[in-house]
C-alpha cells in the first residue's frame, strides 16, 4: 500500500500522496528509510515546513520552476524531491529512466537529477550526451562527482549542478559549494555542519541517535570538507573514507579520482578493508584491465606512495544500491 510514513509505492501513487500532503492544513512528517549504504538504515522524519523550504530554495536557485524528470528511485529523498518540487512548482513530472525519451517530453525549462554513477555511463551515449545538454540544469549528488567526470560533462555542453546533502537536510542543500537560502554551513575540526530550514525532525523513534547529530541547532554530517577563501564549501570526504593504513591516512575518494583517470579503467572504487598487518588495506575495485603493479605507479606518480592500492579486485560493474549510490558491503565482501 502506498504511503508517506515511510515513503512507499510507484512515482505515480506517491506524487498523488505529495499533492494531498502538501494542501492539507497540518499534515504529519514523512518518513525516509535510508539505504543502509554504511550498514545503519535509518528512518529520516521530515516536516512539510522543511520540504517545502528545500524546494522553494531549489527552485529560486536553479532560476524559476520547471519541469523535473524522475531517473532515481521514488522513495528515497532525491525521487521524492523531484515529485515534490514539482508540486510546489505546478508542474507534472516525466518519469522515465531513458533521458533521451524524457527531453522529448518536456517543455520549457527542464531539471534533470542524476548519482554521479549515471552520469559517467551516459557520457558513453551521444544520444544521451546531446539530450542532457538541452536540460536547464543537470543535479548530481548522492556522492562525489569525479572531476574528470564533470569536465567531460561540462565540454559536452551539460550544465552540470553539483549539489551536497542528505536525507536529514531534504536532499541537496549546498550547490556547487554554494548553500542554498537560509541554510547555514561551518567545519568543525574539520566535520561539516548545517543547519537550517531544510533539517529534518529527528530518527523516527530514535531520541538517542537523533541527539547524537543534532547539537544546538546543527547537524553534524560525518563529512570532512573545507570552505575555501570564497566560502564555498569544498567536500573532501567522509570520516569512514579516511583509511588508516600503517599509520598514514590515505583519503579513499582521491585515490579513486586518481585511478579513474587511467585509460584502461571505466569505473573505480577504493575502500579500505581489515588486515592484520596494515591496520587497514587499501582495496581498488576496478572495472577494466589493470594490474597491481600499474595501479601503484600511476597513483603514486602524483599522490604519495604510501596511498596506493595494496589490492585490487576486478569486478564486472561496480555494485550499486537501488538509490545509485555505491554499495560498500557488497565490495567489501568481495575483498
Amino acid at each position: 500500500m502506498p504511503s508517506l510514513r515511510p515513503v512507499t509505492g510507484t512515482a505515480e501513487e506517491i506524487l498523488a500522496l505529495l499533492r494531498e500532503w502538501d494542501a492539507a492544513d497540518e499534515p504529519d512528517p514523512l518518513v525516509i528509510a535510508t539505504s543502509g549504504s554504511t550498514g545503519q538504515p535509518k528512518r529520516v522524519v521530515l516536516s512539510r515546513r522543511a520540504m517545502r523550504a528545500s524546494a522553494l530554495a531549489t527552485q529560486t536557485r536553479l532560476g524559476g520552476p520547471g519541469q523535473w524528470v524522475l531517473n532515481l528511485p521514488p522513495t528515497y529523498v532525491a525521487g521524492v524531491q523531484v515529485l515534490y518540487r514539482s508540486v510546489v512548482a505546478g508542474t507534472v513530472p516525466v518519469v522515465t529512466n531513458d533521458v533521451v525519451a524524457a527531453r522529448e517530453q518536456v517543455t520549457g525549462r527542464s531539471y534533470l537529477s542524476l548519482v554521479p554513477t549515471q552520469v559517467h555511463r551516459r557520457l558513453g551515449d551521444p544520444a544521451a550526451v546531446a539530450a542532457l545538454a538541452d536540460f536547464d540544469a543537470v543535479l548530481v549528488g548522492g556522492g562525489p562527482l569525479g572531476p574528470d567526470t564533470r569536465r567531460r560533462a561540462e565540454e559536452a555542453g551539460i550544465a552540470v549542478v553539483q549539489t551536497y546533502g542528505m536525507s536529514e537536510t531534504c536532499g541537496g542543500c549546498v550547490y556547487d559549494g554554494r548553500p542554498l537560502d537560509g541554510v547555514g554551513v561551518r567545519i568543525d575540526d574539520g566535520e561539516v555542519l548545517l543547519r537550517g530550514p531544510v533539517l529534518f525532525d529527528g530518527y523516527e523513534d530514535e531520541p538517542e541517535r537523533t541527539a547524537a547529530v543534532l547539537r544546538d541547532g546543527w547537524l553534524r554530517t560525518d563529512d570532512l570538507g573545507l570552505l575555501d577563501p570564497d566560502g564555498r564549501l569544498r567536500i573532501t570526504g567522509r570520516t569512514d573514507d579516511m583509511i588508516i593504513s600503517g599509520g598514514v591516512k590515505v583519503p579513499a575518494p582521491t585515490v579513486a579520482d586518481r585511478l579513474r583517470a587511467l585509460a584502461s579503467l571505466r569505473e573505480a572504487e577504493v575502500l579500505g578493508v581489515p588486515d592484520e598487518e596494515w591496520g587497514e588495506r587499501v582495496v581498488a575495485f576496478v572495472v577494466g584491465e589493470a594490474g597491481l603493479d600499474e595501479l601503484r605507479e600511476h597513483v603514486a606518480a602524483e599522490l604519495p606512495r604510501e596511498w596506493a592500492p595494496r589490492q585490487v579486485v576486478e569486478v564486472a560493474g561496480i555494485p550499486l544500491l537501488s538509490n545509485g549510490k555505491v554499495d560498500r558491503m557488497m565490495l567489501r565482501s568481495l575483498a
